[in-house]
């Protein structure tokens, strides 16, 4: 099964949030909604919805909000 990594750095201790979201916007995936350390992290995505369901293959936007920053990219699903 696909997986995807999203590494990401914070520079100081604070709340974390990480979604993955279809193109037309819809929530597809809530990976973190919690407070971290500073340092390196890495959260895989299984390719699976909120409902735990596969999602298909397409484009998917994370969007990653660190306390006041907050940073989107685009990502490719192939199965």
């Amino acid at each position: 099964n696909p997986v995807t990594a999203i590494h990401y750095s914070l520079p100081e201790k604070c709340h974390v949030a990480l979604s993955i979201y279809s193109v037309s916007g819809k929530v597809v995936a809530l990976l973190v909604d919690t407070e971290q350390l500073a340092g390196s992290h890495r959260i895989e995505w299984n390719g699976k919805d909120t409902q735990g369901k596969q999602a298909s293959s397409g484009v998917y936007f994370y969007r990653l909000t660190a306390g006041k920053k907050t940073i989107s990219k685009k990502m490719v699903l192939l199965r």
